[in-house]
């Protein structure tokens, strides 16, 4: 399993997001290296370059590094994406 790897806070972007995606995303989050209190749910990160944003879809998790900032704007590069699976019936699983 690819550990996340950062420094300070881990921002997770949330745009209105079911709370069952939200819940499992952060749990995914968490069992790839990133303590709990080191996570940070918003819809406008306030990062600097290197931070580590993490994006939430629906059946994945991009984890991305901060290259630049520019006016409040951040553009970030892909380290990895987290799969997220779904049982039959339609709920978020655990397949770690």
């Amino acid at each position: 399993m690819q550990k996340i790897d950062y420094e300070g806070t881990v921002w997770v972007l949330n745009n209105n997001n079911p709370q069952p995606l939200l819940d499992h995303a952060l749990h995914m989050i968490e069992r790839h290296g990133v303590n709990p209190d080191d996570i940070v749910i918003t819809d406008v990160p306030k990062v600097k370059v290197g931070s580590i944003v993490v994006e939430i879809w629906p059946y994945e998790l991009v984890i991305a590094r901060v290259r630049s900032v520019r006016n409040e704007s951040f553009i970030s590069g892909s380290e990895f994406t987290i799969e997220l699976k779904l049982d039959e019936n339609g709920n978020y699983v655990d397949y770690l």
